[in-house]
């Protein structure tokens, strides 16, 4: 089916020069607009570095075997980043209550998993159609078994479907966490049938009463959190680890095959905003930031789900929430045909340590700890107004949020700044997201009419329309792949890769232009996860002023998950506090339209 898929369209340098241009115009004074446009003329002279840059580009995408001019860009995105993943690449999602005990949610979670898998093996699944067009679901093979490997220079990924394993994840095995020990448990058996419900718990309760009675092994050190640190930093020391004893080696694999881990907390959050919290970077040695998916439960039964980004985008992940939660866990366990088999096997995950090693595990926590504490966050719900209020009111719902975003950071920052948001691209081939810029013409002109007093409500009302109608023509354009940044962003990557090899030998002036450092440096990063399952998504700050919008916006709800540096959280709070506001204000100038 994947092949079926169109590729994504490579966008020519002149169509995505002119949009980078208008997309950045808006953020940039008259000189400054002056000076990128010089640098932009520079790049597309027929002798320029763009032309070049370009045909590598475009020969780099007739390839055979190449699925899209982005194959390179992805990798570097995401596995190219050095500094910690833990908070500032991966995201979570809070699901919605159960009311059910923390051990028999954690089992009916379990169970659900494994019959996705089950379902995915056999490919069971219908794809994805949305509006008509079957939509890429490549990111399904990197659900289960798959864990980010630390690099010096660059991350690696291990995954099923693979030269090295091909076809689906023949693992049995889960890696349970509590209290910062690990343990392997088998949840299916010799035969690949998964485990009963009731065995299920039964190997969770044994994993916690193991774990209350008697420290686990290493749990003055737990190594889970050397996966908060630096990129290099840890690939540094999980060479230390596979060097210091033979037997961290078959641990490590343990961890690094098993299909997802499960971490049980042995406390109760005092309210949603910790629970988010914890869910984001909540560590205590009780993860492993480089498994892909990690499913969090509380201790009252409260649960979640933290997300290694590198190869699952968000609109995946919902993708699975939705087929988890949607059904009882007892009907998933039928249908996957789990049956009762025993006691399910379990083992210690022990980790040999020497002081060195030691002093490394403790430096981390110490060092994730402090970066956790210097990390500002908030919740913000809306339980009076979602989508269906804004439709009713004639607008996009999406634009309805985005333009009460620039409104609420223009009164708490007293500036508009650069704003990122996620485009979903999955009706192309191995497609993922696309950047799209918030700040356009009609926006700065639609906030200019409400801060001006002397503006009447009808010429307010005229501006807010006209903004949302541009917001959803950009939100259009992303989709059909029309979008200027992560296309320049690649010519530049293939500069840094090639350049002596193609005669581009210095970085081209274009990316040290006023108008690609200011379109880049993000003051609000938002993303929306639309599912009735989940009650808050989140993601840590993409920069040191920046504050991560993370919406979930629902037909009768909005809420939202606010985060930033501490040095920011005052504006960040009067942020929120001005959304609602603006909320509130564009709600009523519509209604009384």
């Amino acid at each position: 089916m994947e092949d079926s898929l169109p590729r994504v369209p490579l966008p020519s340098l002149e169509e995505s020069c002119a949009r980078f241009l208008a997309w950045c115009g808006p953020l940039l004074t008259a000189g400054e607009l002056a000076g990128t446009e010089a640098e932009v003329a520079a790049f597309l002279r027929p002798d320029g570095p763009g032309q070049v840059l370009q045909r590598a580009l475009e020969e780099y995408d007739a390839t055979k075997g190449v699925h899209s001019w982005l194959d390179t860009f992805w990798p570097y995105r995401y596995l190219g980043r050095r500094d910690r993943i833990a908070l500032n690449a991966n995201f979570f999602f809070l699901f919605q209550d159960t009311g059910r005990p923390q051990l028999e949610r954690a089992a009916g979670l379990i169970a659900a998993a494994l019959n996705h898998k089950h379902q995915l093996d056999r490919e069971l699944i219908p794809p994805v159609v949305q509006r008509g067009r079957p939509q890429t679901m490549e990111q399904n093979k990197f659900l289960f078994s798959t864990t980010r490997i630390p690099g010096a220079q660059q991350d690696t990924v291990r995954a099923p479907y693979s030269e090295d394993w091909p076809g689906p994840s023949d693992a049995r095995h889960i890696v349970v966490f509590f209290r910062g020990g690990m343990v392997k448990l088998d949840v299916l058996g010799p035969e690949g049938v998964p485990h009963s419900l009731d065995e299920l718990e039964a190997g969770l309760r044994a994993v916690v009463e193991a774990g209350t009675t008697a420290p686990p092994p290493g749990a003055d050190a737990p190594v889970g959190h050397l996966t908060t640190m630096a990129r290099a930093e840890w690939a540094a020391t999980r060479d230390a680890l596979l060097a210091h004893h033979p037997a961290n080696a078959a641990a490590l694999d343990d961890v690094e095959t098993a299909l997802f881990c499960v971490c049980l907390e042995d406390f109760a959050p005092a309210d949603t905003q910790q629970t988010c919290d914890e869910l984001l970077y909540g560590d205590r040695g009780n993860r492993w930031f480089d498994k892909a998916v990690s499913f969090v439960v509380f201790a009252d039964g409260r649960a979640g789900i933290n997300v290694e980004h590198c190869e699952l985008d968000g609109t995946t992940v919902l993708g699975l929430v939705d087929a988890l939660l949607a059904t009882p866990a007892e009907e998933h366990s039928r249908r996957s045909g789990a049956r009762p088999q025993g006691p399910p096997a379990l083992s210690p995950l022990t980790f040999h340590l020497d002081d060195a090693l030691r002093d490394r595990v403790h430096s981390a926590a110490e060092a994730f700890a402090q970066y956790g504490a210097d990390t500002a966050t908030r919740t913000v719900s809306f339980d009076d107004f979602g989508a269906d209020t804004a439709k009713s009111l004639g607008v996009s719902p999406d634009a309805f949020v985005q333009l009460a975003y620039q409104l609420a950071h223009q009164r708490a920052k007293g500036r508009l700044g650069a704003t990122y948001e996620s485009i979903a691209t999955r009706q192309w081939r191995r497609g993922r997201t696309e950047a799209m810029r918030v700040v356009t013409p009609e926006i700065v002109e639609f906030v200019a009419a409400m801060e001006d007093p002397a503006t009447d409500p009808e010429t307010r009302r005229a501006a807010l329309r006209t903004a949302a109608a541009a917001h959803v023509t950009r939100a259009q354009q992303c989709q059909a792949g029309d979008a200027p940044e992560q296309h320049l962003w690649e010519l530049e990557l293939i500069q840094r890769r090639r350049g002596t090899e193609l005669g581009v030998t210095e970085q081209p002036a274009l990316y040290r232009s006023p108008g690609w450092l200011v379109m880049r440096d993000d003051y609000l990063s938002t993303s929306s996860a639309p599912s009735r399952h989940i009650q808050y998504f989140g993601f840590g700050s993409t920069s040191s002023r920046c504050i991560g919008v993370a919406y979930v916006l629902l037909p009768d709800r909005f809420h939202l998950y606010l985060s930033t540096p501490a040095p920011v959280a005052d504006q960040m709070h009067t942020f929120a506090d001005q959304l609602r506001a603006a909320v509130r204000e564009l709600r009523d100038l519509l209604t009384t339209a």
